[in-house]
């Protein structure tokens, strides 16, 4: 890890350098240590973007164990399915979010409390109170003061195991075989895909919520290479032109939703502010309107770069700005090492233009395996090579475009939610007889949910019953804004439910199908 250049890392008001937080993850280290914490072990954080969140990841990565970020927004069941699930030895945590993790907590886990930042309450509206550590709760930064720092540094490797959700409704932890070799190949694919020259140093600003994969590896991977990064507590338009002016902003990544949020401000607002600084601006997780790109390329200029790629197997193809303007719709070209294969159900290679099941792989990258989970990983492997799901095409110029999806995952602003898990909880309620769900366009999030519930016969409910009822056992974002109340569902003959025959309204006349 290099400390050369600037090494900060803003938030808000705040400020710390590279150097500090060496300082406080070598304390970490030891204390994690001394928790019993070792190699290919976990610890959780349920955090938002804050500096404690980079301190406990490069710790953990001291020890050679693994962080596990929690989505925040997740409720306590979804909460305690993770901790239990990746055997976390402990747990960090902002204080504004103990009572959905309280409940949670496995008995005997140690439980360490960051105070709620003032420019994280400001964002979401989050009262002093909740903000403050609460008696008896141990204190992070109380704990760090205490300890001597364990001496050595984090591997150059990120080893965070994210959690990707499942088409059975329990998410699943992606967790990377990380050696010498790998690491290196993460370090070599980040510098192609950031465009970062030997010796060069990003100044970015972190758009998204670290627990994402992307957002989370090119945090953790700007702030330990040693550059400026400046964290966003919430995502907010105006504000991320503003930071790209003021500190002459370098890279940065997002996801498509926040260019539609970026072009609905108005003209003046846009020329307030200097982009000139822009070398590379990432984006990926979701699919991005074609419309969208090119006004984004006409404002911001030929910075704009596409990758497609999993959790699982790291960004696979890239775009720049004038392939995406000469080839409307593509996600890419494969990387260097990537390999892509479009196989029909029998496993055969199909040719150009001819859609089935995208098959994928980076030489070199790091294998990975799904925690407590392989037979989902063999599953999902074909030849040496995997799939998430997704169906598409290559083009004669070896250009991926997606179609579709094999399962039923719904991306929405960049997050993937799977409809079997929205359907188990709604199955549970009192007066459903069977529900589908499924993703419809929304021109701001690219998705949105939609249910179509049939209640049992004299059953009174109403789609405020259907949302609240869900917003008790989900995080939010999964409940449903479009509910439909119906007598009957289209069924196949052997009882399965025509999702398609629901979803294809919706999508009639839209220009895609994701």
């Amino acid at each position: 890890m290099t400390t050369a250049g600037e090494g900060r890392l803003l938030s808000g008001d705040r400020e710390i350098s590279l150097s500090g937080i060496l300082d406080r993850a070598q304390r970490a280290a030891r204390g994690f240590s001394e928790l019993g914490v070792g190699a290919g072990d976990s610890v959780a954080l349920l955090l938002r973007n804050d500096f404690a969140f980079f301190e406990a990841s490069f710790g953990t990565q001291q020890l050679g164990a693994y962080s596990v970020p929690v989505n925040w927004h997740s409720k306590t069941p979804e909460i305690a399915y993770i901790l239990n699930d990746c055997g976390a030895k402990a747990v960090i945590a902002h204080a504004d979010l103990l009572p959905q993790l309280l409940p949670a907590m496995p008995a005997g886990i140690p439980l360490f409390v960051v105070p709620t930042p003032p420019e994280i309450a400001r964002a979401y509206g989050v009262s002093a109170d909740a903000c403050r550590i609460p008696p008896g709760q141990k204190s992070w930064d109380d704990w760090l003061d205490g300890l001597e720092p364990l001496p050595g540094a984090p591997s150059g490797a990120i080893s965070s195991m994210i959690y990707t959700s499942g088409t059975t409704g329990n998410p699943k932890g992606v967790r990377r075989v990380l050696n010498a070799e790998s690491a290196a190949a993460m370090a070599r694919l980040a510098r192609e895909v950031f465009d970062i020259a030997p010796g060069q140093q990003m100044r970015t600003v972190v758009t998204g919520p670290v627990y994402h994969s992307a957002p989370n590896f090119f945090a953790l991977t700007a702030v330990r290479d040693g550059g400026l990064a400046i964290l966003q507590p919430r995502f907010a338009e105006e504000e991320l032109l503003q930071l790209i002016d003021t500190h002459k902003i370098t890279h940065v990544h997002m996801v498509p939703t926040m260019f539609v949020r970026l072009l609905r401000l108005r003209d003046e607002v846009k020329r307030k502010y200097d982009l000139s600084s822009l070398k590379v601006v990432v984006h990926g997780a979701a699919p991005c309107p074609a419309d969208v790109k090119q006004k984004m390329i006409q404002w911001w200029g030929p910075v704009i770069v596409e990758y497609y790629g999993a959790t699982e197997t790291g960004a696979i193809v890239l775009n720049n700005s004038e392939e995406a303007l000469r080839k409307p719709g593509t996600v890419g070209r494969a990387l260097d090492g990537a390999v892509i294969r479009i196989l029909d159900d029998a496993g055969r290679d199909l040719g150009p233009n001819e859609v089935g099941e995208i098959y994928i792989w980076m030489q070199g990258f790091p294998d990975f395996t799904y925690h407590n989970n392989p037979q989902k990983r063999a599953a999902c492997e074909r030849d040496g090579l995997v799939s998430v799901g997704d169906v598409g095409y290559l083009d004669k110029d070896g250009f991926l475009f997606l179609c579709d999806r094999k399962n039923d995952m719904v991306i929405m602003g960049g997050s993937n939610v799977y409809p079997q898990e929205i359907e188990a909880a709604l199955l549970a309620m009192p007066g459903v007889q069977d529900c589908a769900v499924f993703g419809i366009p929304d021109d701001d999030l690219g998705e949105k949910l939609a249910a179509y519930v049939q209640p049992i016969e004299g059953a009174s409910i109403g789609g405020d019953d259907v949302k609240a009822y869900l917003r008790q056992r989900l995080a939010n974002y999964k409940v449903p804004s479009h509910v439909k109340l119906v007598d009957t569902l289209p069924r196949e003959d052997s009882g399965k439910i025509m999702k398609r025959k629901l979803r294809e309204p919706y999508w009639a006349g839209v220009g895609r199908r994701i």
